[in-house]
Order: C-alpha cells, then sequence, then structure tokens
C-alpha cells in the first residue's frame, strides 16, 4: 500500500520539552535577557526614542488608530479590453476575471488609472480617473462613479 507523501510539516512548538523539537533549556531563546522570557511586545524595540517605531508614526486619537486606511487599488485601464463589448465593470466582474481580490476590493475599493486606449463599449460602475471616464465615454461607453467614495468616517463640522 502506498501513503501519500506528506509535503508540510508541523511547526515545533518553542518550549514544549525535548519531544517538540525545540525544547530543553533555552528552547531557542538564547541565554538570558528580556526577549528570552515571557511577556515582551513583539513591536518592543528597546527604550530608544530617536528611531523607535511609536515615534515615527503619526499621532492619531480613538480606537482605529492602528488599522490600516489603504487607498482604493489601482487597475490599470488597458485590463478593461479583457471585456466584452457591452459589458458591466464593477467589482464581481473584476474579481470574477481575477483582476483583483473581491475581499481587498470591498475593503479598499477600486480605481481605474492609466492612459491606455479603451476600444471597447463598457458601462463601468467603479471610479475611474477624468481620463479613463473621457476614454470610455468616447469609446461610446458610459460611467457611473466618476470619483472614489471618501474613505473618512468622520464628516468636517462647519461653524456657522
Amino acid at each position: 500500500m502506498n501513503l501519500p507523501k506528506v509535503i508540510t510539516r508541523v511547526s515545533k512548538r518553542q518550549g514544549q520539552g525535548h519531544g517538540s523539537g525545540k525544547g530543553g533549556h533555552t528552547s531557542g531563546r538564547g541565554m538570558k535577557g528580556q526577549k528570552a522570557r515571557t511577556g515582551v511586545s513583539i513591536l518592543f524595540e528597546g527604550y530608544k526614542v530617536r528611531k523607535s517605531l511609536y515615534k515615527r508614526l503619526p499621532l492619531k486619537r480613538g480606537k482605529d488608530k492602528f488599522k490600516a486606511n489603504g487607498k482604493p487599488f489601482p487597475v490599470d485601464s488597458s485590463l478593461l479590453n479583457l471585456f466584452k463589448d457591452g459589458d458591466i465593470v464593477n467589482l464581481e466582474t473584476l474579481a470574477k476575471l481575477g483582476i483583483v481580490a473581491e475581499t481587498d476590493a470591498r475593503k479598499f475599493g477600486v480605481k481605474i488609472l492609466g492612459s491606455s486606449e479603451i476600444v471597447k463599449k463598457l458601462d463601468v460602475q467603479v471610479p475611474t480617473s477624468q481620463s479613463v471616464a473621457k476614454m470610455v465615454e468616447k469609446a461610446g461607453g458610459t460611467v457611473l462613479a466618476k470619483k472614489a467614495p471618501r474613505t473618512s468616517k468622520f464628516k468636517k463640522q462647519i461653524k456657522k
């Protein structure tokens, strides 16, 4: 009987005894020191102030200050020629063709940029640059969303 070949190995459980593959005495952490012990933050760089990561990050307020607020994914306008005449260009169709990942496109959005010539008549429902919008309309297509939606959750309050 032939058994299938195991390709992935189980990761070594550090510090769980000799049988774990990474056990005994210091368990691959070196000798003494703060990094050899438990409870050290991943972001810890020592108590240097000059170049530490926290000092290089901009000061933001609120709960979401460590979340990445990404810009929309740029899609080159030459990729629009992969569609057929009369097709609708939106997040689902871009993901179906494999141009963008659907989860990332929903999270950050998509914007069509570029200067490549568009020859097909398309119905574009994602944000585009002004030059791409002109090229789509010149080819006989329509553009519904010309500007990307604002990602900011907070609107500026105008006092009157």
